[in-house]
Order: C-alpha cells, then structure tokens, then sequence
C-alpha cells in the first residue's frame, strides 16, 4: 500500500465544489401589498448538507466495462473497485470486462436478473448496448452511464463523463494561441484521433476545429489510431512521411501517444510542439520533464468512475447531494477538460493514470 495520499479522498467528491447559491431566489410578487410582499420575498432556503458517506442502506452495485486494454480503461475499473470498497454499505458486482458487444450485453442482462440496486455501465458502444440500458430501467434498476453516452434517455437516470468537445476546445486553443503567438502563417497542423467511429472522437475533433479556426488555422490531415500504442505508431510513421514540416499535433490519447512518441522519436523530428490527451501520468511526467515534443495534455479523467460509482450509491439510497440545493442527483454531469503543462504538472500528476 502507498504511503501517498489518496488523490481521489483529497479531491472528495469530484464536483462537490458545484454549489448553487445563486439558486437561492425568492419568489415573485403578486400583489403591491405589504403583507403579501414579505409573504413572497422570504428566500428559500437550502436544506443543511448531510454527511453522504455515512453508512446507510446496504446496496448492491453492478459494473460492467470493456476489457483493460489501455491505460484509462484499466484505470476506470480500478477507481470504480476502490471507491465501492471504501463503503461497508456498498457490495461491489462486477461482471467480466469484454470488447464484445454481446458478451457485454450479456454479462449486463445477468446483473438485471440478480436486481442489483443501480448498474454503473461503461459501454463499448452506447448505442448497441442502449437497448439493454432501457431493460434495466424498465425494470426499476437506476443505470448511471459512464462516459460512452446511450442514445434514448429513458435508458439512463444519470449520465457521467468528460467533456469530449471541451477537450477538443482545450487543444486548439493551447495550439491556436501559441502558433498564433510565433506569427506562423498557414500552419500544418495534424491531429491523432482514437476511434473515428465514436461520437466522442467526433466531438473531440468538432472541438479541436473550432478552436483552431479562431484563429484562423484549420487541420491539416487527421488520422485515427484506435487508442493503441501499435496504431499510435503506425499512424504517426504515416503522417510524418507524409509532411516533411509540421508545426503542431494534437493526439487525442496519451495511451496511444507512447506509440506516437516512439516514431517521433526514431524519426528524430524536433521542428514541431504537440499536444495529448486525456492527462497520463507518463505524459505528464513527460511534460515536467520537458525533453520531447510533448508540451501540454488536455484532460479526461478516469476519477469519473470513482464519482460514478458515489452517485450509484446516492440513487440506490434515495439520498442527493449534499451540496445541492435540489433533492435529487442531477441527470447529467460533465467534467471539466483541463490544459496540463509544465507549470501546473505537480498539482494534476496524483490524479493521472499509468499508461
């Protein structure tokens, strides 16, 4: 056992800090009387924040992800487990990790059967596995969905991830500014993407263009790389053959940024800055160190099992946010995607995964 702190009990609960004071309104007046006035002014007030994480109601919580097979997944499946192991009220069921949509659909469909209390679903694909979303809502088992969003809401009471566009936005203006900055005229920059497939890759990248025609720069060739160090390399070997000068590249994905590093690196290019994704511990003890291209990530961070698995506890008890004024846990929570660089890589590296 480390003898570090835990980053996740010093952050607390990830949002927490999402107080709505300003909600605190009071109502409309009616009438010009006095009376009715002070009626109508008094403020309504917020209820006193309970102590969420004493015990409460035994529940049981399912999760099902897909297979580890890079380091963000791997790192979803270990804060989900630590965080549920935190709570003696919390039993933990998770069913086998998978890449097949039907194994996954399966293994889901078996937590239904058993009448789990909430289901914490990841999905390979939201929209193949939305059907099997909607079977245990209808059948009373609240499903917090985990980054990979289902299509019909009716399959979800609550959503949780990162903000894929803000990412993308995050890139581009990191990028933008600094090309903008040097004065480069008609930059070439290149963007790595994961799965072109998924609606986040293709929000990261709607994101990215954004951003980056603020300043007037558009992307100049993209490629996906599947989220694999493999692809990684292949495709950066690809792309820097195929441009001899390149000013920038964002890759969505510190995972598969090792293999894009790698053939930079025995490629011996230097001539341009880039940009990852996601926020590693690798990429940014690589940043801190500042000895290859990489100068910044943008981040997406797997803590968002770990207050998936806390806002599953809170549905299955009846119970909301303390911080909140409204009663119940919100139906849709998006993180913030945050630019990591060489001067804040201290504060960000305790919550980054290992690739």
């Amino acid at each position: 056992m480390s003898s570090k702190p835990d980053p996740l009990a010093r952050r607390g609960f990830l949002f927490g800090s999402a107080v709505v004071g300003a909600g605190l309104l009071t109502a409309a007046c009616t009438s010009n009387t006095p009376s009715e006035t002070a009626k109508s002014a008094a403020p309504v007030a917020a209820a006193a924040g309970g102590d969420n994480d004493k015990p409460g109601t035994k529940v049981v919580i399912g999760f099902s992800a897909p297979a580890a097979d890079h380091g963000w997944i791997s790192a979803i499946a270990k804060n989900a487990t630590a965080t549920a192991q935190q709570y003696s009220d919390v039993e933990f069921k998770a069913v086998e990790p998978t890449n097949d949509i039907n194994q996954q659909i399966s293994a889901v469909e078996s937590l239904i059967q058993q009448k789990v209390a909430a289901l914490v679903i990841l999905p390979n694909d939201g929209e193949q596995l939305n059907q099997v979303a909607r079977k245990a809502t209808d059948a009373g088992i609240p499903v917090i969905n985990l980054d990979r969003v289902f299509p019909d809401k009716l399959s979800y009471r609550t959503w949780i991830g990162g903000d894929n566009y803000g990412m993308g936005v995050a890139a581009g203006h990191y990028i933008g500014k600094k090309l903008k900055d040097k004065g480069v005229a008609s930059p070439v920059i290149l963007e790595i993407q994961g799965i072109a497939t998924l609606p986040l890759t293709q929000d990261r990248s709607k994101g990215f263009a954004d951003a980056l025609k603020t300043y007037g720069f558009t992307v100049t060739a993209q490629q996906d790389a599947a989220f694999t160090v493999e692809s990684g390399s292949k495709v950066a070997v690809n792309l820097l053959q195929a441009h001899k000068k390149i000013d920038a590249i964002w890759n969505h994905d510190d995972d598969q940024g090792i293999g894009v590093l790698a053939a930079i690196n025995e490629a011996g290019r230097k001539e341009f800055f880039m940009v990852g994704g996601a926020g590693s511990a690798n990429a940014m003890r690589d940043i801190k160190a500042g000895t290859s291209v990489l100068e910044a990530t943008v981040t997406y961070s797997p803590t968002m099992a770990s207050s998936a698995i806390k806002l599953a506890r809170l549905i299955a008890q009846g119970k909301g946010m303390s911080d909140l004024v409204e009663q119940q846990v919100p139906q849709s929570i998006t993180l913030a995607s945050e630019t990591v660089t060489k001067d804040n890589a201290d504060e960000y590296l305790p919550l980054g995964f290992e690739s």
